[in-house]
């Protein structure tokens, strides 16, 4: 997995497009004042921010001096990225092709993750698509996640019971199992995310493609007043483990520089940014961890899976890696910033070498050794 993709869905003139340019800190999208100013997903590579690159920059740095054969050390620092995808808005009837409800629903089927923005602000100067109950426009959008599926179900359960039927492949029974439990799921207004599935039944279910088990971070758009409140403020039905974000106040941030952007956060009592909350909850509920590669060339971050292999990990630097792998050298980053300097922690014997059953921790700082 060489980037977490997530696409910013919600009803029209909820604040997708504010959030998409807030996050990417530039006008990227139209936010416009009409529904289906997005038509095509506009599409913006972020960089994860991650402290632990600055500080592995330094210690490069102390190992090779910050001139070394003539270049500047190190010449390249590149963080993990998330792409945003900033995806039209859906009305109801979407599963049905109301307004651009097909192309809408295709578009979500290629992201890892949904963010979901829900429209808790008051604005008299953009058109409200949906009610003034945040719980009943989360329903909306659900729900047509929900349908969509089901059609999508039905079609591919009567291809599955016609090969059920005259095979024995435990495959092919278990994918039509799989996709009648979900159906029926869905029949009863449970997403598919939210059912018991047994992780042969998550295996299968993956050729399915379906919108509703795709994870779903829930955001709550609200007014710049909201913030400072928010201690006091319950969160509406449905949408307690919502990030809660000023949509417009972050797009207007985007112009400050950063010490004065965050500055004035702490005022408000927000100690992140949007874009760091999503990223926070996107690698927690796809179960993502961060490796490194640091030297004098380049100092990188790597996404791979919670529960990725060494060779795995070396296969996201390229394929030849994983391929000829041989072994990993490994120090967690906590160690190495404590000893300062890769040679003095090779010297002190506390970088590892382990072989092909080890698995990566968030944080490792790893050199891969392979033989093609």
């Amino acid at each position: 997995m060489s980037s977490l993709s997530i696409g910013i869905i919600g009803l029209p003139n909820v604040g997708k497009s504010t959030l998409f340019n807030a996050l990417l800190k530039r006008q990227a999208a139209l936010a416009a004042n009409y529904p289906f100013a997005t038509i095509e997903p506009n599409v913006g590579v972020v960089d994860v921010p991650d402290h632990r690159l600055e500080e592995l920059c330094k210690i490069v740095v102390n190992d090779y001096g910050r001139g070394f054969e003539g270049r500047e050390i190190p010449e390249k620092v590149t963080p993990a990225v998330v792409k945003f995808y900033d995806i039209a808005g859906l009305v109801k009837g979407a599963s049905k092709g109301e307004g651009l409800g097909n192309a809408f629903l295709g578009h979500i089927r290629e992201v890892n993750a949904i963010a979901h923005v829900v429209r808790a602000f008051e604005d008299e100067n953009v058109v409200r698509a949906g009610s003034e109950n945040p719980e009943n426009d989360r329903q909306t959008v659900n729900t047509e996640l929900m349908l969509a599926d089901i059609q999508s179900l039905e079609k591919v359960m009567e291809k599955l019971e016609k090969e059920v039927k005259g095979s024995a492949d435990k495959e092919v029974k278990l994918k039509y199992e799989t996709a009648k439990k979900i159906l029926e799921g869905l029949n009863n207004g449970v997403f598919a995310s939210d059912l018991e599935l047994s992780e042969e039944e998550l295996e299968s279910s993956k050729e399915l493609n379906l919108l509703t088990l795709k994870p779903q971070i829930y955001v709550l758009n609200v007014e710049e007043e909201y913030l400072s409140k928010k201690s006091e403020q319950k969160l509406p039905k449905g949408l307690e483990d919502a990030i809660v974000i000023c949509a417009k106040l972050e797009a207007e941030l985007a112009d400050f520089d950063k010490n004065e952007r965050e500055s004035y956060l702490k005022e408000l009592g927000i100690e992140y940014s949007g874009l760091d909350k999503l990223i926070k909850k996107g690698y927690e509920i796809l179960g993502l961890n961060t490796f490194f590669t640091a030297g004098p060339k380049e100092v990188r971050a790597w996404t791979i899976k919670k529960g990725s292999k060494a060779p795995q990990a070396a296969g996201e630097i390229h394929t030849d890696f994983e391929r000829g792998f041989i072994s990993a050298e490994i120090i967690n980053y906590e160690t190495l910033v404590e000893i300062g300097s890769l040679k003095t922690a090779k010297e002190k014997g506390l970088i590892r070498l382990e072989g092909k059953d080890y698995v990566m921790q968030d944080g490792d700082v790893a050199v891969f050794r392979f033989s093609v």
